[in-house]
Formats: structure tokens, C-alpha cells, sequence
């Protein structure tokens, strides 16, 4: 098996090229490096089926030679990045995605594409489900992202329904683990950065607010599994254990043994209330559910985070 994963060198995209090589593939990892780092996959670089290519997606793909799968998780992903580059966001969701998809198409590849619970924007509906269309600001300053992802979406469908292409997607519900930068504007990145360095922990808006966090390898389990599947419209893959992001940030403290307070900023607009992934038909169809702990994943993660700091410290 060969496949394509545009933004290759990103967390996740890192972690799957990781696995695909593991299940003996050949991968070809395509990145233009704006939030992706090549350091995510240097230790792959000498392994025999493993490619680099810097490439943005948002322009013509060529890939010669046969591809059997074509993954796209090109995209910014954390609001910091995505506001950054807003014009860049939505280039890849729409440009990436349709030569993406072309792509696929030429080789006769199948497809699958990196969704986002974004879509879901501040849910009025908890948990959410695949059947929930969302709510969501198309003019806010989030819009860039949620809307890349939507569009992107009924773009793959629409090559499915007429062009018959084999399609996958997948809707990714928040995910942590190793590899995640420090401090990226994440919740996790951010608590743990600041408990590191002895800085405040920031909390938007009173906390209340839920989110729930799937460990990357559980994340990568489904995907894999749905990838396996024929199911064509988007699933939920995340984990259901919900928490207040107050709560994250003391068990974030607590974890790192850290003194320093936590203080409390505005919310930023249209910042969802709550988050969390209706998985039961992920657990129908692909027999899928996370394993790993938040305490596991939480010890795992803040290991890494602990051992980067020290490798760049002075």
C-alpha cells in the first residue's frame, strides 16, 4: 500500500505516517512546514518507504507513481494558528482539498478527510452527533476555520456522489499527545507550558466551559478503522469523557506539581461552550472506543512536554 498525507509533519499527520510505516506502507509525506515542523518526522527520514516532500497543497499536486490512499490533514488547526494565517486556513480547506481530491481521483485512490468538531461551532445539541449540522458564525474571526472544514466536507461528498471517488471523513473531536508544540493556543499545550515554566495557567471566561480530549493514539485507532470501512459520510472519532476546562487546568497543576496561579482572561467570541462527541456510531460501525485514560494520556504527554523544555533550555 502507498499513500499521500498532506500535512505530514504536523502533530497528527506525524503520528499517522508513523503507523501507516508500522502496517508496512509506503508514505509520502507532503508539508509546506507553516505550523508543521520537519523535526515531527526527521527520525523517519531514513526509513526505506518514507518520503518528504515540501509542498502546499493549496497549488497543484503532482505525485508520480501509484497511490492506493490519499489522506488530507493539511490545515492549520489551533485558533492562534488559524487567525494567524486566516487567508492561508481557508485556501487549504478549499484549494487543498479539491487537488487533494483530484489527486485521489487520477490514481484512483481512496480518500479521507481531517474534519473537525469546528463544524459542530457552539453547539446548542450535547453531546453532539454526526446528524447535528452545527451552529456557526460564517463572519467570525472562527469562521475561517469552521467554514474550510464545512466546505471541504460537501466537497468530498460532491466528488463521491459524482465522480465516485472512494471517500472517508472524519470528524476529529479535540486530541493531545506527544509532538503537540509548546504552547500552541490549545488548552492542554498551554496549561502544561505555563505549569512547566512556572508562569500563570490561563483560563478563558469563567472555565465552565467542556472540551474532552482523546489521546492521539486512540484518535489514530479509528481513524484507521473508518479508513477500513465503507462508511462515506462523516463520524465522530474523540473521546465522550467530558470536563470543564477549569478542571483540566487543576488536574494540569496538579499533574506538574506546579505553585502558580490560575487567572481568568475574556472569552474569545464564538468560543464553544461545549464539546463532546456523540460516538455511537463509531462504536456501531467500526467497533471503535477510546482506551487510554486522561491520567495516562495526561503522565505521557507531560513527560514529553517536560523533556522538550529540557532539550531547550540554555
Amino acid at each position: 500500500m502507498r499513500a499521500a498525507i498532506t500535512g505530514g509533519a504536523g502533530f497528527l499527520g506525524s503520528h499517522l505516517c508513523e503507523l501507516l510505516l508500522e502496517k508496512d506502507w509506503e508514505v509520502l509525506c507532503l508539508d509546506n512546514l507553516v505550523t508543521g515542523s520537519d523535526s515531527n518526522v526527521a527520525h523517519l527520514l531514513p526509513h526505506p518507504k518514507f518520503r518528504f516532500a515540501h509542498q502546499d497543497v493549496s497549488r497543484y499536486i503532482e505525485v508520480p507513481g501509484p497511490l492506493d490512499v490519499v489522506l488530507h490533514f493539511a490545515s492549520p488547526a489551533s485558533p492562534p494558528d488559524y487567525l494567524k494565517y486566516p487567508i492561508q486556513t481557508l485556501k487549504v480547506g478549499a484549494l487543498g482539498t479539491h487537488n487533494s481530491l483530484g489527486l485521489a481521483m487520477a490514481k484512483k485512490a481512496r480518500y479521507l478527510l481531517a474534519s473537525t468538531s469546528e463544524c459542530y461551532g457552539d453547539p446548542q445539541v450535547s453531546p453532539q452527533p454526526e446528524s447535528y449540522w452545527g451552529h456557526v458564525n460564517p463572519v467570525g474571526p472562527r469562521g475561517v476555520y469552521d467554514e474550510s472544514k464545512r466546505y471541504a466536507e460537501a466537497l468530498t461528498m460532491a466528488y463521491h456522489r459524482y465522480h465516485g471517488v472512494d471517500t472517508r471523513i472524519v470528524r476529529i473531536f479535540n486530541t493531545y499527545g506527544p509532538r503537540m508544540r509548546l504552547n500552541d493556543g490549545r488548552a492542554l499545550p498551554n496549561f502544561l507550558y505555563q505549569a512547566l515554566v512556572g508562569e500563570p495557567i490561563t483560563v478563558y471566561g469563567d472555565g465552565k466551559q467542556t472540551r474532552s480530549f482523546c489521546y492521539v493514539s486512540d484518535l489514530l485507532a479509528g481513524i484507521y478503522k473508518l479508513l477500513e470501512s465503507n462508511e462515506h459520510e462523516p463520524t465522530n472519532i474523540g473521546n465522550p469523557q467530558e470536563i470543564t476546562i477549569l478542571e483540566f487546568a487543576e488536574r494540569v497543576r496538579k499533574l506538574v506539581g506546579a505553585k502558580t496561579p490560575i487567572v481568568f482572561h475574556p472569552l474569545p467570541q464564538d468560543d464553544p461552550k461545549q464539546r463532546c462527541p456523540d460516538i455511537t456510531k463509531a462504536r456501531r460501525i467500526l467497533n471503535w472506543e477510546p482506551k487510554v485514560s486522561l491520567e495516562e494520556g495526561l503522565q505521557r504527554t507531560y513527560e514529553y512536554f517536560r523533556e522538550k523544555l529540557a532539550q531547550s533550555a540554555p
